[in-house]
């Protein structure tokens, strides 16, 4: 049976992770599943697959379902799992949201043969020393967000010199094609044209912002120039990817908007025997109109981001998802308007207080917590100041 950890199997990742393991259920076996605060979904869970191992890094909830849970060993942290765990698994995918699902991906790479990371903010703010652990414990890495895993499911036999040009599709979220007012709601932002998302990244997705992180993404990993990446908007959601050769070949990445596609394809990466997912049949409809569009910089500002990002690793990566992360949350809890997020986020990295930061390499796990702690607490100050203003 192949072993498998999941971090954050109460997000919709792993939701989905699970979804597909449940139907081949006899070849796998749960080792550990995480969360936050959903213990009721991670108990049903644990019945479901008979899982001995949980973390819920939740104080309260974790003391809650410490006291519930009888057979099964509940953690805190993921601080007591070397113990737990002997040797390596043969698949974790993280999924936790946010910076803070970077130090439990550190952690355990030296317990997995393979990861697989859906957590864009770990790979933005600390790509240099989750490097270091993959190459340290020989661990395997698929990136599982559909734009990345489609470049890497067609560059994994070329050279990085062959490569020209790639481009990444974006829907341009709820926004497209209506005149972006003031007093936009949060349930308008956060209403998807083709993807059933979480909030957070629902309203990155309508900024444009995700399109920023996932290109300075798919630099850190395929450690390709910022330069030969472009940003192309794509409505229907059908092609991931298109990656030009210079030898004149043109790959172009389609699939359903479905996550599973690229999950499934990581957890049976290299088995003969897959159980293949139900997928819909080719629309033609679609690839007849595929109707790609330039980004209207007026529209969607945040793309003069590009400009700002370093060739080299830096804590300014950290910076910019740390003021858009919290800019959003303000957003959420109709504190700033929706034009606000672009318009903040230009002032705030380009300030003193942010831009140096261009300067400095990441050196550990702590210096990026703190950073992370110290530019949420200015850009809320900031903000609040402004507002007042």
């Amino acid at each position: 049976m192949k072993k498998i950890i999941i971090l954050g199997s109460t997000g919709s990742i792993g939701k989905q992770t699970l979804e597909i393991i449940k139907k081949d259920n006899k070849k796998f076996k749960i080792v550990l599943l995480s969360t936050d605060k959903n213990i009721k979904l991670i108990s049903k869970q644990v019945k479901t697959f008979k899982v001995k191992n949980i973390v819920v890094t939740n104080k309260i909830k974790y003391l809650v379902l410490k006291k519930k849970l009888k057979y099964t060993n509940v953690f805190p942290d993921f601080k007591s799992l070397d113990k737990r765990i002997r040797g390596k698994v043969d698949y974790t995918m993280s999924a936790i949201s946010g910076i803070e699902g970077l130090r439990p991906t550190i952690n355990i790479i030296k317990k997995t043969k393979r990861i697989a990371i859906a957590n864009k903010e770990s790979i933005i703010c600390g790509w240099s020393l989750i490097q270091k652990e993959l190459k340290k414990y020989k661990t395997e890495f698929i990136p599982v967000d559909s734009e990345h895993f489609s470049i890497w499911s067609v560059i994994k036999n070329y050279r990085k010199e062959d490569i020209e040009k790639i481009f990444l599709t974006a829907s341009g979220g709820p926004f497209l094609n209506k005149k972006i007012k003031k007093n936009i709601s949060p349930n308008d932002a956060i209403k998807h044209p083709n993807w059933k998302m979480g909030k957070k990244i629902s309203i990155d997705s309508a900024t444009l912002m995700n399109k920023i992180f996932e290109i300075i993404e798919a630099k850190k990993i395929f450690d390709i120039e910022l330069k030969k990446f472009y940003i192309l908007i794509h409505p229907k959601s059908y092609i991931h990817a298109i990656v030009k050769f210079k030898n004149g070949l043109i790959k172009i990445i389609a699939h359903d908007t479905n996550m599973k596609i690229p999950i499934s394809n990581s957890v049976y990466i290299g088995e003969k025997n897959q159980n293949f997912i139900k997928s819909k049949k080719i629309n033609f409809k679609v690839l007849n109109s595929l109707d790609f569009q330039l980004v209207d910089i007026k529209k969607f500002p945040v793309v003069k981001l590009l400009k700002k990002i370093t060739k080299k690793d830096s804590l300014f990566d950290t910076v910019l998802v740390s003021v858009n992360d919290e800019l959003v949350n303000l957003f959420l809890k109709k504190e700033i308007e929706f034009l606000d997020i672009s318009s903040k986020i230009w002032l705030l990295v380009n300030s003193s207080f942010f831009s140096k930061f261009k300067h400095q390499k990441p050196k550990n796990l702590a210096q990026i917590e703190r950073l992370n702690e110290f530019v949420r607490l200015k850009t809320r100050t900031l903000s609040v100041i402004s507002k007042k203003k």
